[in-house]
């Protein structure tokens, strides 16, 4: 029964054994343990709020870039509106050109189309005064006594004409 219950003598020692293993515990490695622990909770902490700063700054960031990302849209529709009206003014600006052209080119060709028509219509008048002069020319160098060699003399120079 020794075993079960130690003696008195085993338990003082224990208890002095104990205490000193306490006291040198205490001073030389609680107190770096313990402060190692609340240096550790103090990094963790530390660590911990940094990562809250982070996670609010990237939050911060991402409306930043949300904002801007707005922005550059806008000015992006902006730019394109401003090409398409651009553009639009552009090609109408063409059209009306071409169109003054054409007009203009009509315009030329119907003064060009007049300008010839004058000409063959002086030149028709001056071919019929010339074949009018001719006809006369012709009749006054003729004797003509009677009114039925007349009509026989212009029917004939007529003829003439015809076939000219």
């Amino acid at each position: 029964m020794e075993l079960i219950t130690p003696g008195f003598g085993l338990i003082i020692w224990q208890l002095l054994v104990f205490i000193a293993l306490m006291f040198i515990l205490t001073k030389y490695a609680w107190k770096p343990i313990l402060n190692a622990v609340k240096s550790r909770e103090a990094a963790i902490e530390d660590a911990l709020h940094a990562a809250d700063k982070a996670r609010e700054d990237m939050k911060n960031l991402q409306a930043d870039n949300a904002k801007l990302i707005e922005e550059a849209r806008k000015e992006r529709e902006k730019i394109v509106s401003a090409a398409q009206s651009a553009a639009n003014k552009v090609k109408e600006d063409a059209k009306a050109e071409a169109q003054l052209i054409t007009d203009k080119m009509i315009a030329d060709a119907q003064a060009s189309i007049e300008a010839e028509k004058r000409a063959a219509l002086a030149e028709v008048k001056n071919q019929v005064a010339e074949f009018s002069v001719e006809i006369a020319e012709m009749v006054l160098r003729k004797e003509l006594s009677s009114p039925q060699a007349q009509k026989e003399l212009v029917d004939s120079y007529m003829a003439d004409l015809k076939t000219n």
